[in-house]
């Protein structure tokens, strides 16, 4: 399984992913991000989610007709048609194979980034059919892979206007959602950060260990905000329940 989140909010872009494949009976770690920049010109990444075997021959694809075109696309939807075209070539080529043999063909894209003709950096969600959505205000994230358990600090704490640093902070605290409750997603986790107009991303990988002191004062804090929570409802319950069992 997989973990990735795409967030735009009016200063930039946030992505986040898990490194975690599994093969068969082996787990691997592996980058399931790609970065394309190009200084004042166009900064792009890509994350996948889905069977392995699409998604590398996707993002194979994907990557020779890059080099083969010199990178000639101007905005952003542009280059999300190009994936979504490299997807319906894999589908054609192995969807019916697959289905012979009890496998779908599963493998979802988040692209974001801007584009030397886009007025503002975008962010899109590919489908295993190849068309695409673009992200809205109301709700500026999309999540591909393990989508349920990061999803309820997102849609609580998230908005529009929020700071690139707060985006960055609540992505990390919806993978640790994730990876708390999910055994097949795991650190390392990639990052990557832009900022709007600034053709330019920065990456990082972060590790388990170098995260624990993070997590765990996370995990005191909601510890003792559960305990704090005014409780005069649940001591009329406990109440209650005491007199039923006095009779």
């Amino acid at each position: 399984m997989t973990y990735c989140v795409g967030i735009k909010v009016k200063e930039g872009l946030v992505g986040l992913a898990d490194t975690r494949i599994t093969s068969g009976n082996q787990t691997l770690t592996a980058k399931k991000v790609i970065v394309q920049q190009k200084v004042g010109g166009h900064s792009v990444f890509l994350m996948t989610s889905g069977l392995r075997a699409l998604r590398d021959k996707a993002v194979t694809y994907f990557n020779e007709i890059i080099e083969e075109s010199g990178f000639e696309y101007k905005k952003m939807y542009q280059l999300v048609n190009a994936f979504g075209a490299q997807i319906r070539r894999v589908s054609d080529e192995d969807r019916k194979a697959l289905e012979q043999s009890n496998y779908d063909f599963n493998i979802h894209g988040l692209i974001a980034g801007q584009l030397e003709n886009d007025k503002e950096h975008k962010l899109f969600m590919i489908f295993p059919e190849g068309n695409w959505v673009e992200v809205g205000e109301a709700n500026p994230y999309f999540i591909i892979g393990n989508t349920s358990h990061g999803k309820p600090i997102l849609d609580r704490a998230l908005r529009y206007q929020s700071t690139l640093n707060f985006a960055l902070k609540v992505s990390f605290l919806s993978f640790n959602a994730t990876q708390v409750s999910s055994n097949d997603v795991d650190y390392p986790v990639d990052v990557v950060l832009y900022r709007k107009d600034s053709f330019s991303m920065v990456t990082q990988r972060l590790t388990q260990e170098q995260m624990m002191k993070y997590t765990n004062w996370w995990q005191a804090k909601i510890t003792k905000a559960i305990d704090e929570f005014p409780d005069d409802w649940a001591k009329d319950l406990l109440e209650k329940y005491q007199q039923v069992q006095q009779q």
